[in-house]
């Protein structure tokens, strides 16, 4: 054998070697890419149906949200309405109510004026009777 030959044994030597080597990781990375393929085969199994419910679930909220749209016009319209009446009331039952307000604090007024200047009357009138019995006393 020759010098030749035996670096050409040592090459191949060398490269079975390496081809051993480098086909445990790559076995390893074949194991890891089935195993990535049956997990994505999962997830797509079992994310149709996931899917088919969320459409049906956001269906029956669409639904519902038209069902709260329309009490929530229907609120509207009854404010609308209470907001009308009540003007309604304030202008027809407001001026009369203000005025008939207005007549009773006077005739408060003039009563409660009226009975303080009897008070005033009679307490001048004790008064003076009361310093004339004094002058009749002292005379």
């Amino acid at each position: 054998m020759t010098a030749g030959e035996i670096a050409g044994l040592i090459a191949a030597a060398a490269l079975l070697l390496l081809v051993g080597l480098l086909a445990y990781p790559i076995l390893k990375l074949g194991k890891v890419l089935d195993e990535t393929r049956l997990l994505v085969r999962g997830v797509s199994d079992e994310s149709v149906p996931l899917l088919g419910e969320v459409t049906t679930t956001v269906t029956t909220t669409n639904a519902q949200l038209e069902r709260v749209d329309a009490i929530t016009s229907s609120v509207q319209t009854v404010s609308d309405n209470v907001a009308g009446m009540s003007s309604l009331f304030a202008a027809t039952l407001g001026g009369p109510l203000v005025k008939a307000a207005a007549f009773s604090y006077g005739v408060r007024r003039a009563i409660a004026a009226r009975g303080r200047r009897d008070v005033e009357r009679q307490v001048r009138s004790q008064m003076r009777g009361g310093r004339r019995r004094k002058e009749a006393d002292v005379a």
